[in-house]
C-alpha cells in the first residue's frame, strides 16, 4: 500500500479508525485520514470502492460498525446542520411534486423547525443561492419538469442556502451538462475561498487532478491522501483500480471504461 501523506492544518473532519458494513459486507475498513479545515477534496476510487458509504456515515444513514468520526473536534451528530449533502441522481425523487424555491428552502428547515414561516433572511439567502446557480427564473418551475443539468442546479442552491460547514456531493457531473459542470466547479471555488470544506466524489481522474487541492484514493481503505502529485503514482492508483486503467500523456489517468486513447506511452 502507497504511504499515507496529509497536510498539516487544522482538521475539519477526523476518521479513526472507522469501519462501516453494507449489506453484511465490509464497506470501509479501518479509515483514519484527516481533513484539514476548508479543503476542496476529490474522492476517487473505483466503483464499490466506499466513496457513497464515506458520505452516508458522515450524515448518519448508515452506522459505524467501529471507530470514531469526528467534526470540529466533536463525536459526529453533535453539529445541528453542520452537513449539506446532495447524493447520486439515481437515489433522489425528481418526480416529487414541489417547486424549484421550495426545494431550496426546506435546506432552512434545520434552523426555523418544520412550521416555522421563513424569515426576511431566509427568503434572502433562497433567492441569493437561485440567482447564483442561474436558476431564477425557474423558482416557480417543478423539479420534474426541469434538465437534469438544471435539477442539479437546484440541489446546489438548497446546499448552499443551509449555510453548511461541510458540503458533499456524490458524483455531480454524471449527466450534467457543460454550463452545469463549469457552474458548480466555480462554487467550489467560492466555498474554498470561504473555508467551506468540500468533498466531492468524482470518477474523472483528470478534473480531480486539474481542480482539486487533495485527493483521498479509496478501495474499502485508504491507499492514499495527498496532493494529487503525491497520490496518483504508478503504485497507489495500481493499488486502487488494479488494471482497469489506461495511461495518458503527463502521466494522468482514466478508468478503462473511457475510450482508449492511443498515447505511445505504457505502464
Amino acid at each position: 500500500m502507497a504511504s499515507r501523506s496529509a497536510p498539516v492544518k487544522p482538521a475539519t473532519l477526523e476518521f479513526d479508525h472507522v469501519t462501516v458494513h453494507y449489506a453484511n459486507m465490509v464497506a470501509l475498513k479501518d479509515i483514519t485520514v484527516k481533513i484539514p479545515h476548508g479543503a476542496l477534496v476529490a474522492i476517487v476510487g473505483p466503483n464499490g470502492a466506499g466513496k457513497s458509504t464515506l458520505f452516508k456515515a458522515l450524515v448518519g444513514l448508515l452506522p459505524v460498525q467501529s471507530g470514531s468520526i469526528r467534526i470540529h473536534g466533536k463525536p459526529l451528530g453533535q453539529h445541528k446542520n453542520c452537513i449539506a449533502y446532495i447524493p447520486q441522481r439515481e437515489e433522489l425523487d425528481w418526480h416529487f411534486p414541489v417547486t424549484v424555491k421550495d426545494v431550496v428552502m426546506m435546506s432552512r428547515f434545520g434552523e426555523l423547525g418544520w412550521f416555522a414561516a421563513p424569515k426576511h433572511y431566509d427568503q434572502n439567502i433562497v433567492d441569493e443561492n437561485l440567482e447564483k446557480m442561474g436558476i431564477s427564473d425557474l423558482r416557480n418551475h417543478r423539479l420534474d419538469e426541469l434538465s437534469g443539468g438544471q435539477q442539479q442546479r437546484v440541489f446546489l442552491a438548497r446546499a448552499l442556502s443551509q449555510e453548511p460547514h461541510i458540503l458533499l456531493m456524490d458524483e455531480p457531473f454524471t449527466g450534467v451538462d457543460a454550463a452545469t459542470q463549469d457552474i458548480t466547479l466555480g462554487i467550489f471555488e467560492l466555498l474554498h475561498e470561504r473555508k467551506v470544506t468540500t468533498l466531492v466524489s468524482t470518477h474523472d481522474l483528470n478534473m480531480a487532478t486539474s481542480k482539486f487541492e487533495l485527493i483521498l484514493l479509496l478501495n474499502k481503505e485508504v491507499i492514499a491522501f495527498g496532493k494529487p502529485t503525491e497520490v496518483f503514482t504508478h503504485q497507489s492508483v495500481q493499488a486502487a483500480f488494479g488494471d482497469h486503467l489506461l495511461y495518458l500523456d503527463g502521466g494522468i489517468l482514466v478508468e478503462e471504461c473511457c475510450p482508449p486513447v492511443e498515447t505511445g506511452k505504457k505502464p
